[in-house]
């Protein structure tokens, strides 16, 4: 009997003797898996074999199936699934394909129904899509059928068990230590950051890293459509997260109704995980009703290019002028931090900017420190420099937190 063949059989023999109406505990379902192994006379396979398909029946029966050991890898940061058959992971900043895939569409399906069950969220042929995450905080993205055509699509995104520090990012040379001093001066002064980037640039990192400058005195609330945020230090700390509609008539709840709720809660500052849509609008009201300090992402190409997407997604929410849109975002918005992703796979900041003013309909930029390409070294890493531009034109608010 071929090895997947005989998983197969065994994982049925344990499922049989599994009382369902019964919550049975991990040590319970090993030691199911034992009794069927033992009967099965397997005792004559090697240790390492048999600690290995123990190990895999109980993945399949309790945890993610194959998916399971790439989950507990920390060398891996994302997990990509285009169907049974065709399984990708990023590791150590390169991507591969693995020789390995579930047994069945309907396996795979089972393991998704268990990802979103686990907070509590939906997904079907009525509502294909959605966001959920794992229990250690892992991103999870699946798009089912009828919209994916090629199988379940699932991409899990995993961050650091242990959040990265603004000192490991210096030593990764992903920012400056002038550059770093900077934004730790903006945060504790409560300068309204926005990080733009593309997909896969660190954004979420990198907002984790400058929560960290966050006074822990302050209450603040997390805004995200699924959680994700790695904030410590932070006592009175409030985190929300979207809901979907379903079909037993729970109401959506999106990042805007949330948005409006946060205002009545008393923050201190408000941090949007990620802004898509028409929630941006809410999110600009929040910056300009004095909720200093207010952090968010987005994604953008640029700096520039970030405030023509709020432009846009203002205007999916709200008809208002342009000009009017202009002026909140420049009234709002202090500081824009870009990151990218270079040619090296290596994540670096490539702007800050600052937002000065709208005149004439135009809003101004103040490049405080911009990335300059240098090369690359022997080992084909990109060599450069976060080079600082010019002053900041606003220092009202270090002014007002007395620092220099």
């Amino acid at each position: 009997m071929e090895y997947a063949e005989l998983k197969r059989e065994l994982r049925s023999r344990v499922q049989e003797r599994m009382d369902f109406v019964k919550d049975f505990t991990d040590a319970e379902v090993e030691d199911t898996i034992d009794q069927v192994i033992l009967e099965q006379r397997l005792m004559a396979w090697p240790v390492e074999m048999r600690r290995r398909l123990k190990q895999e029946l109980f993945d399949s029966l309790r945890r993610l199936d194959i998916l399971q050991i790439f989950v507990e890898d920390s060398s891996v940061t994302e997990i990509m699934i285009n169907g049974k058959d065709h399984i990708f992971v990023e590791q150590n900043g390169r991507l591969r394909e693995l020789d390995i895939g579930f047994e069945s569409t309907e396996k795979l399906q089972d393991v998704i129904q268990q990802i979103v069950a686990g907070c509590n969220r939906v997904v079907n042929e009525a509502s294909p899509i959605v966001d959920a995450r794992l229990a250690d905080g892992a991103r999870v993205n699946i798009v089912m059928n009828p919209i994916a055509l090629n199988g379940p699509i699932v991409t899990i995104r995993r961050f650091p068990e242990k959040p990265i520090t603004m000192e490991q990012l210096i030593q990764s040379n992903s920012i400056s230590r002038e550059a770093a001093a900077f934004l730790e001066k903006l945060v504790k002064a409560r300068y309204n950051v926005f990080i733009s980037g593309g997909t896969g640039s660190g954004k979420t990192t990198f907002l984790n890293v400058l929560s960290h400058y966050i006074p822990s005195e302050e209450r603040v609330i997390t805004i995200e459509d699924s959680a994700e945020l790695q904030l410590q230090g932070l006592p009175n700390l409030v985190r929300l997260e979207t809901r979907n509609s379903n079909v037993e008539g729970c109401n959506e709840i999106t990042m805007r109704d949330l948005i409006k709720s946060s205002l009545r809660m008393r923050p201190d500052r408000i941090i949007v995980g990620e802004v898509r849509g028409a929630e941006a609008i809410d999110m600009l009201q929040c910056l300009n009703t004095g909720h200093d300090g207010s952090m968010s992402t987005g994604h953008a190409n640029s700096a520039r290019d970030m405030l023509a997407r709020l432009e846009n997604m203002v205007l999916m929410g709200v008809e208002l002028p342009l000009a009017a849109i202009r002026q909140q975002i420049a009234s709002g918005l202090d500081v824009i931090v870009h990151l990218g992703r270079l040619r090296d796979k290596s994540r670096k900041v490539l702007e800050i900017t600052e937002v000065i003013c709208c005149e004439q309909n135009e809003i101004k930029l103040n490049p405080l420190f911009v990335f300059e390409e240098a090369g690359e070294d022997d080992a084909g890493r990109v060599v450069g420099n976060l080079c600082g531009r010019g002053g900041l034109f606003h220092e009202d608010k270090l002014k007002a937190a007395g620092i220099s």
